[in-house]
């Protein structure tokens, strides 16, 4: 599996699909990592990462250098929403540790550093407990790492070099202190000024473009989160694009009706791109995760789903192409909930289980760093693996529809707890995707078959099972439920549901619905109950 993140933007690579329809305009010193569960899965893996740089040709002939990310799990202790913003109110255990000054803070990144570079690939843990079958695959994006788990300790009070920043030790009278680590990380120290405004406040997460940190804002008296960007030129210039972006959705849309997280102030610190947006709740996946994926109710589905369409019909106004929309990328503005009991079926006794509610489903979309305009340059891969259209997989070429097939797949995970898809295999995910959604229409499969002729056998059929196969794989494709069977009609706001989901997830991206028309489907005329 690969995923690509484009860093440079150009003319749009032709699809070899066309659309058809009109597109809408080791050290002692180390803070020590919490215990954390594992999860449900039905073997063990282990997991190695590595990535490679290759390159990618436009129509201009001109090379743009994408980022191959190679089998990257999920971090293995938080998720990879946590690379975004959580509320004030989400505190980590408490651990004691030695105060970390910068300069400690500098050896302790570069012996990590020196401990994981002898090989290709660092060999991880399995991840946290996700009922996804199998590890993650990252397209667009950036790969999430661990947070640091534990309060941060403050630092010492006395100034350093640049911004008066940080904590001077024994070293100091050497020359400054290095505020990045080998991999241009910056380092985060408690209570340092960036931007001589912003005191950080605690580290929240992680990733392959850089750190997030809560922040107070010296100016405003209010917590913010910031997105520092590592101090490599090609990461500084992917996060260009997305500033680019975010302030032309603050321009077109000041009062934030379509609930796409504002950027607040933008600045370049120390040679590193800072991204400054408002501090939100836990990502929606968290919020399942904790309540042990357990589903929404049925009105809380409903109005995420007239908020997510209404968010990306927003962004296809503008031409914009979000690319890696998942439960990850939606933050809850409002981490609050209450406990209800719910009956366990099948259980003598009357046994029960606490369930979470939202106390409130408002949203916000985020992480537009992979969002693509569509008359701009096009990377072969983009989407979370199991958000990822099929027209993506077949090498078809992509535009608007990626989103709609992505909304599907969120909207099923809601209303069953559980991701549709769980897979790491283009084909394997082909036959998961016949099983839900029923064969392929024979003009998208001739189609996919010129494209991909290694997933067809003559006819344009699917070639699934191939022989090399493994029987558990066989397995899982055949465990997959129809959409039918996952959305039972026990009601009109099932059959409805169902059948705005059918509309989302086609095949075909000629024959896939927008999301302007559907947010006009009947099912958002419906009443839906408070239920559990």
């Amino acid at each position: 599996m690969q995923a690509a993140v484009q860093h440079h933007l150009a003319p749009q690579v032709l699809p070899q699909y066309t659309l058809n329809r009109n597109a809408p305009n080791g050290n002692s010193s180390a803070i020590p990592t919490p215990p954390v569960a594992t999860r449900k899965r039905k073997r063990a893996h282990q997991y190695t990462v590595s990535y490679s740089e290759v390159q990618e040709v436009d129509s201009a002939g001109r090379l743009r250098e994408v980022i191959v990310i190679e089998d990257t799990p999920p971090p293995s202790t938080v998720s990879p929403s946590t690379t975004h913003m959580f509320s004030a109110s989400y505190q980590p255990p408490i651990y004691s540790a030695p105060i970390r000054t910068r300069a400690r803070a500098a050896a302790e990144a570069q012996a990590l550093s020196a401990s994981t570079s002898s090989g290709h690939s660092a060999l991880l843990p399995p991840p946290p407990a996700k009922k996804r079958k199998r590890d993650v695959e990252l397209a667009g994006t950036a790969t999430k790492k661990p947070a640091v788990n534990g309060h941060l300790q403050p630092a010492s009070t006395n100034k350093s070099w640049a911004t008066g920043s940080g904590a001077p030790t024994e070293d100091a009278s050497k020359g400054p202190v290095p505020c990045d680590d080998k991999e241009g990380h910056y380092i985060i120290v408690p209570d340092d000024m960036i931007y001589k405004r912003y005191r950080t406040v605690r580290l929240l997460g992680q990733g392959t473009f850089g750190k997030v940190v809560e922040a107070l804002d010296t100016e405003t008296n209010k917590r913010v989160a910031i997105k520092i960007i590592r101090a490599i030129p090609k990461y500084r210039d992917a996060s260009k694009i997305e500033v680019r972006v975010l302030q032309k959705l603050k321009e077109r849309d000041p009062t934030n009706r379509h609930k796409c997280i504002h950027l607040l102030h933008w600045f370049d610190h120390r040679n590193h791109i800072c991204l400054v947006s408002e501090l939100l709740g836990m990502c929606v996946y968290d919020f399942l995760k904790e309540n042990d994926f357990a589903p929404f109710p049925r009105h809380h589905i409903q109005s995420f789903a007239r908020q997510l369409l209404g968010s990306v019909a927003f962004l296809h106004e503008l031409h914009l192409i979000h690319t890696d929309l998942k439960p990850e990328n939606i933050l809850l503005v409002n981490n609050g909930y209450k406990y209800v009991s719910i009956p366990i079926p099948g259980k003598r006794g009357n046994p029960v289980k606490m369930k979470r509610i939202l106390d409130d489903t408002d949203i916000r979309l985020i992480d537009f760093g992979s969002a693509t305009f569509e008359e701009e340059y096009h990377s072969s891969v983009v989407s979370t693996r199991h958000y990822r259209a099929p027209e993506i997989i077949l090498g078809l070429g992509w535009s608007y529809p990626c989103d709609v097939f992505s909304l599907g797949c969120i909207l099923v995970e809601f209303y069953t707890g559980v991701a549709l898809f769980q897979t790491h295999d283009n084909l394997e995910h082909l036959a998961m995707m016949e099983q839900v959604m029923g064969k392929m229409p024979e003009r998208f499969a001739r189609a996919g078959a010129r494209s991909k002729p290694e997933y067809f056998k003559e006819g344009s059929k699917l070639d699934w099972p191939k022989p090399k196969a493994t029987r558990q794989s066989r397995k899982e494709v055949r465990a997959c439920r129809s959409l039918s069977d996952i959305i039972p009609p026990t009601d009109n706001i099932n059959r409805q549901f169902y059948d705005l989901v059918k509309k989302l997830l086609t095949f075909d991206p000629a024959q896939r619905t927008t999301v302007k028309d559907a947010l006009q489907h009947p099912y958002f005329k419906l009443s839906v109950a408070n239920e559990s």
